[in-house]
């Protein structure tokens, strides 16, 4: 008796369950747009935006354009960078509807530093990696973090400038935030980030509203989707509910309100950069190309390595029988040499902005995932430029209060990883002035953070505690050159050798 009673029990049970998986299958519940302007229909003066894309790869431009001949205006846009003058998040700029940039680099958009710093713009400078991890936080449901990164400099310590008054006197300061050790180690707690609205781009979205991105065009849009009150996706495709495989679908429809299917994108690439007809370049023996042969001695094989632009890519031209994968920030693990001309592809670029190629095993992920792999101390070694280096391993390399501002990118986040070695390369002086100084006198990106710095006429190891050490010296240098050249003291080593040179086939 028991036992059957038992049987109709499950019997119920079961229809209950069938009934409610049927009733929930389709359950997401976006909304697919007919026009732009029923998508924003309701963003208004004042609103707060977080805006996806990384330069101009994976930016939502008819959204964005929308904007424009909307209207609106006191805009706050939580975007990694504010595209470029004529187009992106640019364009509301030069119209003036922005009120704050919430970013962590300024790069080459003129308009942006020009408003920024007559005091026409507040700008909220934020490191990349903590921006992506305020995002996410936002989105997940948590109201502040710890992060090593940024301990020690002005966002940590607050007084980094957000407003300018007109006579370049500065109206609104960063506050200091809270700091806590764990294990020993520094930490700072940074607040999550929401929004009003997440204006996101996709490449595809199905009829239930999940989402796939195409390649680097990821980025911030991942962690947004999560973090807007409302989230828009402007997608290029609408498929069929399934055609998108689930292991497939970046963005879940739960996180998804509306949908828009734009077509006649422009994809403007901001850094057309190809591999000459010639292949690589040979090198001279000018300075710069010095520094870049001594750099390439620095990987060694099996190493993930992320580099910066200009000197640092250039030397990883010139490895041979060793292999190194390069990660790059903005969510690329496997990063491959430039294309040829004709191949080049505007979803597919570098944190440079610059376009490239993958390699055989490589991977693409959103920003946040990008930066968990280099705050964590995934990356075995970041080279980078800079404008200044201590004699005790500081590094500013990302403003000069007043007249150069490009923000710090993805910079503190990099060389403020456990275990990371990080190695500045840079030209010795700038215009006969000191760069290797006993302390820096501009902003700092990172405190005690260098391992190396590779210069034309030498090579410095940095102890933390005693200072710097001279490891390698150019056959055109004498101590008493390298002396004059150098405001930090400095100790030889004992076993001092010539500047080392890549051998190159």
């Amino acid at each position: 008796m028991l036992r059957k009673v038992l049987g109709k029990q499950h019997l119920v049970v079961n229809n209950l369950l069938s009934k409610r998986l049927i009733s929930t299958t389709r359950a997401c519940s976006a909304q697919f747009c007919d026009s732009v302007d029923d998508a924003i229909k309701d963003i208004s003066d004042g609103n707060k935006l977080l805006v996806g894309g990384f330069g101009l790869c994976g930016i939502p431009e008819f959204l964005i354009d929308g904007l424009v001949k909307k209207g609106v205006k006191d805009l706050t846009c939580v975007s990694n960078n504010a595209g470029v003058d004529d187009f992106g998040l640019g364009l509301l700029l030069q119209q003036k509807q922005i009120r704050r940039m919430i970013s962590s680099y300024v790069g080459e958009n003129a308009e942006f530093e020009r408003q920024f710093l007559t005091g026409e713009l507040e700008v909220e400078l934020t490191p990349q990696g903590t921006l992506a991890e305020r995002i996410r936080a936002g989105g997940a449901g948590i109201p502040a973090f710890y992060t090593p990164t940024g301990y020690g400099t002005l966002v940590h310590q607050g007084g980094s400038p957000i407003k300018y008054n007109s006579d370049g006197s500065v109206q609104i300061y960063s506050k200091p935030r809270e700091e806590r050790q764990f294990d020993g180690r520094n930490y700072i707690m940074e607040e999550s980030i929401r929004g009003d609205f997440a204006l996101i781009k996709a490449h595809k979205a199905d009829t239930a509203g999940n989402l796939t991105f195409r390649l680097t065009a990821n980025n911030f849009n991942q962690p947004m989707a999560s973090a807007g009150n409302i989230t828009i996706a402007e997608v290029e495709e609408i498929v069929p509910v399934g055609s998108i495989p689930p292991e497939d679908v970046h963005v879940p429809c739960i996180f998804v309100d509306r949908v828009i299917q734009c077509t006649g994108h422009q994809k403007r690439i901001e850094k057309v950069t190809l591999l000459a007809k010639e292949g690589v370049k040979k090198l001279s023996d000018s300075p710069r190309d010095r520094i870049i042969r001594r750099a390439a001695l620095e990987f060694t094989d099996g190493m993930f390595a992320n580099l910066g632009i200009g000197i640092p890519m250039m030397a990883a031209n010139y490895l041979s029988d060793i292999t190194v994968t390069l990660q790059s920030e903005n969510g690329l693990l496997g990063l491959g040499p430039f294309p040829r001309a004709g191949k080049e592809d505007a979803d597919l670029i570098n944190a440079g902005k610059q376009t490239v190629t993958l390699l055989e095993g490589a991977s693409i992920f959103s920003s946040d995932v990008s930066f968990g792999m280099i705050r964590g101390g995934h990356v075995d070694m970041t080279m980078l430029g800079g404008l200044q280096v201590s004699g005790k391993g500081d590094l500013a390399n990302w403003m000069i209060p007043g007249k150069m501002v490009k923000g710090m990118g993805g910079a503190m986040d990099l060389v403020g990883s456990p275990g990371t070695k990080v190695v500045v390369t840079m030209e010795h002086t700038a215009r006969g002035a000191h760069k290797i100084l006993p302390e820096c006198t501009l902003p700092l990106t990172g405190t005690r953070v260098v391992d190396t710095i590779i210069t034309e006429k030498c090579v410095f190891e940095v102890d933390k505690d005693a200072g710097l050490v001279l490891v390698e010296l150019a056959e055109s240098e004498t101590l008493d050159t390298l002396k004059q050249a150098t405001a930090a003291s400095f100790e030889v080593s004992p076993d001092l050798k010539p500047l080392q040179q890549i051998k190159l086939q």
